[in-house]
């Protein structure tokens, strides 16, 4: 089972996403005012995912197309012991609980213009 979610405003205007298999969990409306930045939106729109399947690359590539590049975007996923991160462009995959694979991928957000106190996936 692959679940996750992604950040509706965080999709490129454009984009089209629309993976084989993907069955919509839940929907939710959030307001993140008091931590978004002033270049991003103060409501978001929390949409989570799951599939069956074991076309992680597949999707995390779908993922990397979709994604706005600016603000430091990204969705996030597992896969089994797999944690899948995306930006635009890049993904970072490792094992849940190797603290190597998320600093980097943590770095890379940072470097991205990814807020620190948003690169907060859990494990």
């Amino acid at each position: 089972m692959i679940s996750g979610y992604v950040i509706g405003e965080s999709l490129r205007p454009g984009a089209v996403f629309q993976p084989h298999g993907l069955r919509l969990r839940k929907v939710t409306r959030l307001d993140v005012s008091t931590s978004a930045t002033a270049a991003q939106p103060q409501l978001w729109t929390l949409v989570e995912w799951e599939a069956d399947g074991d076309d992680v690359g597949g999707l995390a590539e779908a993922f990397a197309e979709a994604l706005e590049p600016a603000n430091g975007w990204y969705a996030d996923f597992t896969a089994g012991d797999e944690r899948v991160v995306v930006f635009a462009g890049k993904v970072f995959r490792y094992r849940r609980g190797d603290e190597a694979g998320r600093a980097e991928a943590i770095a890379y957000g940072r470097s991205a213009g990814t807020p620190g106190h948003q690169l907060d996936w859990e494990e």
